[in-house]
C-alpha cells in the first residue's frame, strides 16, 4: 500500500517524534525545513508558562508557508501534533478544536485510541498515526479509525515497549499494509534503512533531537545525551506509571539507585494541566538506547544533514551487497 501523499517526498523517511517538554516551534520548524516531519505534543504549549497552542500552530503554519513560497523547489516537510488521549488530559477536547482550526496535517495519538480524535483529524483533511507497543493495541487503533501505526519497540526513548522491533514489525505486517513507522534506538542513517528493511515505511526518531540547539532542554541534558550510550539507559515505570527509558546518570544525580527502582501503578498516570512531578524527579531525563551515535550538540538541520548522508551511504553499501 502506497504511503498517503502527506508522507511522500520527504528528504529522508523520518518523522521527528514529539518530545514531552522538549519539542517546541523552533525545533519543529527546523526539522520541517530540513526535510523531515517535525512534531510536538499539544500539551507542551502550557498556558501557565506563557504559551498557547493556537499561537504555536499559527507561527509554525505561517513560517512554513513563507519558507515554501521562497523555496518552491525544496518545500518544507509537513508537521504533526501529538495528542495524549488519556482520561487525565482535561485539555483534549479544546486542543482538538484548535488543531482542527489550523488544519494540522498529521495527528499523532498516544495512550489511548478514540474514534472522535480520528474523526476530527479526517474532517480537516489530516491523517492519524497511533503509537502502540504490541500487536493487540495495533489492532485496536486501526479498528477505531487510525490511518497508520507507530511501533514503539524496545530501546525507544520515553514511554517504550519491551518487544524486539523485528518481532513487532513482523507481526503487524502479517495483517496491516498501511503506513507503519518504527521507533526504538534509531539514531543514524544505517538504522533508518534497517527499519525499512524490516518492513516499516518510516523511522521515528526522538532522542538525537534532544541534543540540538533548538530543543527546549537544559544544556546538561543535551550534553548527557551526547556523552552517554545504551548501557546508560534504565527501563522503569516509576516516574509516570508507564514503562519508559531514562538516563541513569540523571536518576543517580537525583539521589536514587537506578539499578533498584520500585515499580509504579499505571493508575498514577496524570497528564492534567496542573500535573507536577515530585521535586526529586524534576531532572529525571528520558532517552532511548540509540544515543551512542550522538557525539555533540548541534543544530537540528545539521543533524538531519548527517542522517541524510548516512542513509545515502547505507543504501549504496546495501546495493553492492544485493548485486553481489
Amino acid at each position: 500500500m502506497a504511503l498517503p501523499p502527506i508522507l511522500q517526498n520527504l528528504r529522508i523517511p523520518v518523522v521527528g517524534s514529539p518530545l514531552f517538554i522538549i519539542s517546541n516551534p523552533d525545533l519543529v520548524i527546523a526539522q520541517c525545513k530540513a526535510g523531515i516531519v517535525g512534531s510536538f505534543p499539544a500539551l507542551n504549549a502550557r498556558e501557565k508558562d506563557g504559551h498557547s497552542l493556537d499561537e504555536w500552530l499559527k507561527r509554525i503554519t505561517e513560517e512554513l508557508d513563507r519558507h515554501n513560497q521562497a523555496n518552491p523547489d525544496t518545500p518544507a516537510a509537513p508537521f504533526a501534533v501529538n495528542q495524549i488521549v488519556h482520561r487525565s488530559n482535561s485539555r483534549l477536547e479544546r486542543d482538538l478544536e484548535i488543531c482542527h482550526k489550523w488544519k494540522v496535517p498529521i495527528w499523532i495519538t498516544s495512550l489511548g485510541a478514540r474514534v472522535e480524535v480520528n474523526d476530527a483529524a479526517h474532517d480537516c483533511g489530516g491523517i492519524t498515526l497511533h503509537d502502540i507497543i504490541n500487536n493487540r493495541f495495533a489492532h485496536k487503533a486501526i479498528e477505531k479509525g487510525a490511518d497508520g501505526l507507530i511501533a514503539v519497540a524496545a530501546g525507544a526513548g520515553g514511554h517504550a515497549g519491551s518487544q524486539s522491533p523485528l518481532a513487532l514489525i513482523s507481526e503487524i505486517r502479517e495483517w496491516f499494509d498501511g503506513p507503519l513507522l518504527l521507533s526504538g534506538a534509531i539514531a543514524n542513517g544505517r538504522s533508518i534503512l534497517a527499519a525499512q528493511a524490516m518492513g516499516a515505511d518510516l523511522a521515528y526518531i526522538g532522542s538525537p533531537f534532544i541534543a540540538t540547539e533548538e530543543a527546549n532542554a537544559v544544556p546538561d541534558y543535551k550534553q548527557m545525551i551526547a556523552d552517554h550510550g545504551a548501557e546508560d539507559i534504565v527501563y522503569s515505570s516509576l516516574f509516570t506509571g508507564v514503562w519508559g527509558n531514562y538516563l541513569k546518570p540523571s536518576i543517580a544525580r537525583a539521589g536514587m539507585d537506578p539499578d533498584n527502582l520500585p515499580e509504579a501503578d499505571p493508575s498514577t498516570m496524570n497528564f492534567g494541566e496542573n500535573r507536577e512531578k515530585p521535586k526529586s524527579w524534576k531532572e529525571i531525563w528520558g532517552s532511548g538506547q540509540g544515543i551512542g551515535a550522538i557525539k555533540k550538540v548541534q543544530p537540528a538541520g545539521q543533524l538531519v544533514d548527517t542522517l541524510a548522508a548516512q542513509y545515502a551511504d547505507a543504501k549504496a553499501e546495501m546495493r553492492k551487497i544485493i548485486d553481489g
